[in-house]
């Protein structure tokens, strides 16, 4: 199979089990305008791979192996869209068609370089949160020292995921381990005691996309919706004092 199909595949299921918390053979089906049975033995070859979980007539969920696939290539694909959207400047109705020919393409070096030129964007043109790049490192300001230094290719690859403050839910807590924004941002959030290695517990998000409220040692911090989803932690642990 190729490798462009396994993409697409992978990205299908994401949208559809992030939807409906499985993909059915019909639902993928229709998403790819193919036929139902096409879909049938795809998904038994990406489950040997390791990528799905399958069940007949119950649908298709990934796997981890499968998530970090799917995630590498919405990346690529909203990025995309705000590159042809804001620089090339080409309708927003064509957009989404042009970065979906194009994700497979670009390599993580012109991913992330697209990421830096753009001031790293937090959303694609449809308002779709784009995830942080993988490189091991604090904030995009560093993103921006190793690529100036022509070095980028020597930082290892974030251990764990992170995810956006705003994704957690109230009691939810982790350490900051990557901050979105160049070195304005990361001194102003250095300001409010936001830092690398910080712990945060979250208090409580209003509706709409409105305040976060959050815990820093011991003090409470209402920080704008926009500041929160991008600092990035990383996985909660549930109940930890």
């Amino acid at each position: 199979m190729a490798q462009e199909q396994v993409e697409e595949y992978l990205e299908t299921i994401y949208d559809l089990e992030a939807r409906d918390g499985s993909a059915k053979t019909t639902g993928i089906a229709k998403c790819l305008k193919v036929a139902p049975a096409s879909v049938t033995q795809v998904l038994k070859s990406l489950s040997d791979k390791g990528f799905i979980q399958y069940e007949p007539y119950r649908g298709a969920t990934l796997t981890e192996e499968g998530k970090k696939i799917a995630d590498t290539i919405k990346r690529k694909h909203r990025l995309l869209e705000v590159f042809l959207t804001d620089v090339l400047k080409l309708n927003r109705e064509k957009v989404h068609d042009e970065a979906c020919r194009m994700e497979h393409t670009i390599s993580e070096d012109t991913e992330n370089a697209l990421c830096r030129m753009m001031n790293a964007p937090a959303r694609c043109p449809h308002g779709s949160p784009i995830s942080p790049c993988n490189m091991g490192v604090g904030s995009c300001a560093e993103c921006d020292v190793a690529a100036g230094a022509g070095i980028p290719d020597q930082i290892s690859s974030r251990n764990k995921k992170v995810i956006p403050v705003t994704e957690l839910t109230p009691d939810q807590n982790g350490k900051i381990a990557f901050i979105r924004g160049d070195c304005k941002v990361v001194q102003r959030l250095s300001d409010l005691g936001l830092t690398l290695g910080t712990k945060i517990s979250l208090l409580k998000k209003t509706p709409m996309e409105g305040p976060v409220e959050i815990l820093v040692r011991r003090t409470r911090l209402a920080i704008d919706h926009t500041i929160a989803e991008n600092i990035f932690i990383e996985p909660p642990v549930i109940g930890e004092p």
